[in-house]
């Protein structure tokens, strides 16, 4: 059974995993020190229009500035008289108002992705307010499930200038469903526009909801047998949005209380750490190495100790089908978006390459992400591109390391001291020189002082420079420091003993970046918006009325053997008794076609017109065909002759 848990125990960090029994199928951590404001929306300011990049920066209230395509601008914000297809210039000016959504978070030097088109996900449908051409049904609705979800959203009643997308949690459900989940997000879009009105920019109008709602809205489905959480404010959340939304369902939501962890209890604490591992072993033995890169994930496929197979080719076959599961399981995991380029093990044969990515497709089948594959090139590479649905476990969970700034690996001693000899005779040789001071860490000063003592005497005497070597137990390799001295920069402090000139880092609040980070959010101006109407509440099939007293096997087998007619409508009040059900008219449309083509009907449902068998006036029926061609033959053969008298 699939189950749902919720971790809140430490209040720094909120788990929610799905797990398949004891297996993790996804995960998605909020830590409390970072905040996420993706899907957010903002009323911002235009500062800078850039004509070259076809694009404005604006001023929303994130640490940089928001970046604004022109292509995300919608109309209703053109300047008057800038005609149909104005330039950015036209249409755009700075100290302009306007609102936008968050589309993609802050990653590294790069701002927030921002869009003027703003969508508001319900649990069944998206909302685009201002966006009347971006209705549909969702990409990964396919077949008969997609023409019915058509038929529904045409009969909803959409406002002029609104479209909306069916979401897969849409299935099967009527008109009057969808219907409640459009209005309600009619009525929040209502109560943003008038907040927008009244605020100044920037300021945060709307602000997306928790992990706990977003985890049961998009997340949830029927296979999920139960909910667990383990704290009861959490708890509180998930009843009050699961009884607003699917009320039906509340009942799933359970409060565990168990001394034992609630991810130990289902054994996938050693499973999240192997989201955090660099390389994730294969139950064969091979192994996956998954590296970042600023233009791409690299996934490399190692067979390690793999063993398994008569040869070769098996061997690189069967480490490949592991990989390729694992490797779908791993960007669920930590949300792995954007470019990825998986390098398999070499294999010779194609009809191999294609179970490959057969079975790399058939793993992706179940990742919300829209995710595009290639086929693997002559190069062993497959190539596929996976959407960012929210930042990645690394950029959540992981900070730079201090000390190689985020590289992974650092310059040696020797290369780190050859370097700065290199640096001290290029400062000694600039003009007015006097004194060039480094700060180098003690191993590195320690080889210059020895092993290089005389290539430094030499720069000294040649270019009549004093150099000044410091080991700053502070520093690390690969970080130094050179500065060169003037002789008026000769005074003060640069006079004192070398010893003093040991310079100590600055001093970082590292224990208290979170609670401040967490005390600067500033608070939506839109909140607590409930529905008007409760959800609409499916009521079960009324069964037919049943018997108040079953017959036993043996008698309804008498009754059979003596009057065999009297099964008959038995037999159709069974059939009567199951009525047809709404939430399935797919199945009920093929039960009626399978229906017709057994009555020589067509797969359209129109049944075929049988010609009447054409027979000879002088035909007579079949059971008394025997006899007369009994009759026929004796009356052929020649009478016996009578003896004479």
């Amino acid at each position: 059974m699939k189950r749902m848990l919720f971790n809140a125990t430490q209040p720094e960090e909120l788990r929610v995993a799905i797990v398949d029994g004891q297996k993790l199928i996804d995960l998605d951590i909020e830590s409390a020190g970072k905040e996420q404001r993706k899907s957010n929306i903002y009323k911002a300011v235009i500062t800078r229009v850039e004509p070259s990049l076809e694009a404005a920066f604006v001023e929303y209230g994130g640490t940089r500035h928001g970046f604004l395509p022109f292509k995300e601008v919608s109309p209703q914000y053109y300047q008057p008289g800038s005609g149909n297809r104005p330039s950015i210039k036209e249409a755009l000016k700075e100290g302009q108002e306007l609102l936008v959504q968050v589309e993609k978070d802050e990653r590294g030097n790069k701002g927030a992705a921002l869009t003027t088109y703003i969508s508001l996900a319900g649990r069944y449908i998206v909302l685009m307010p201002n966006n009347p051409s971006g209705g549909g049904v969702s990409r990964r609705i396919e077949g008969e499930d997609r023409n019915e979800l058509r038929d529904v959203l045409a009969q909803l009643e959409v406002p002029q200038g609104m479209s909306i997308i069916a979401r897969t949690a849409g299935i099967g459900r009527n008109l009057e469903e969808l219907q409640w989940d459009l209005n309600y997000l009619k009525q929040l879009w209502d109560a943003i526009e008038g907040a927008a009105k009244s605020e100044k920019a920037p300021s945060l109008i709307y602000l997306e909801s928790s992990l706990v709602v977003r985890a049961i809205r998009d997340y949830f489905h029927p296979e999920i047998g139960e909910i667990l959480v383990d704290t009861d404010d959490i708890f509180q959340q998930a009843q009050s949005f699961m009884g607003t939304v699917m009320p039906a369902n509340v009942n799933r939501i359970k409060r565990y209380h168990d001394d034992v962890p609630l991810f130990s209890r289902f054994q996938i604490e050693h499973q999240i750490e192997s989201a955090h591992a660099r390389q994730v072993n294969l139950p064969s033995g091979g192994a996956i190495v998954i590296d970042h890169t600023e233009a791409l994930t690299a996934v490399d496929v190692n067979s390690a100790r793999a063993t398994r197979g008569g040869d070769i080719e098996t061997t690189a076959l069967n480490t490949n089908l592991e990989a390729a599961d694992e490797i779908a399981r791993q960007m669920r995991l930590r949300d792995l978006g954007g470019l990825i380029v998986i390098d398999f093990i070499d294999m010779e044969s194609s009809r191999n390459q294609r179970d490959v990515e057969n079975r790399l497709r058939d793993a992706l089948h179940y990742d919300r992400a829209r995710v595009q594959t290639s086929k693997i090139s002559r190069f062993g590479l497959l190539e596929l591109s996976r959407q960012r649905l929210r930042p990645s476990l690394e950029e959540t969970s992981y900070s730079p390391c201090p000390r190689c700034n985020g590289i992974g690996h650092i310059r040696g001693t020797e290369s780190t001291a050859l370097h700065i000899l290199r640096i001290i005779q290029e400062e000694a040789m600039k003009e007015h020189s006097v004194a060039i001071h480094v700060q180098v860490p003690v191993d590195v000063a320690t080889f210059l002082l020895n092993e290089k003592r005389t290539d430094i005497h030499r720069i000294e005497s040649r270019l009549r420079v004093s150099i000044t070597l410091v080991p700053n137990p502070h520093l690390e390799t690969p970080h130094y420091s050179v500065a060169r001295l003037r002789q008026d920069d000769l005074v003060g402090e640069n006079q004192q003993a070398s010893y003093k000139l040991v310079e100590k880092p600055e001093e970082t609040k590292a224990e208290t970046a979170a609670q401040e980070a967490k005390a600067q959010r500033p608070q939506a101006v839109v909140q607590g918006i409930t529905p008007a109407q409760p959800a609409p509440v499916r009521e079960p099939a009324q069964a037919a009325a049943e018997p108040s007293e079953k017959p036993s096997f043996f008698s309804r087998l008498f009754g059979f053997l003596k009057s065999p007619d009297a099964a008959q409508p038995a037999t159709k009040a069974t059939a009567e008794a199951k009525p047809r059900s709404d939430a399935a008219p797919r199945r009920e449309r093929e039960r009626e076609r399978d229906s017709n083509r057994s009555e020589g009907g067509r797969p359209d449902g129109n049944r075929q017109r049988s010609k009447p068998r054409r027979e000879r006036d002088d035909a007579a029926p079949r059971a008394e065909r025997p006899a007369q061609a009994a009759q026929a033959a004796q009356a052929a053969q020649p009478r016996p002759e009578r003896p004479p008298r």
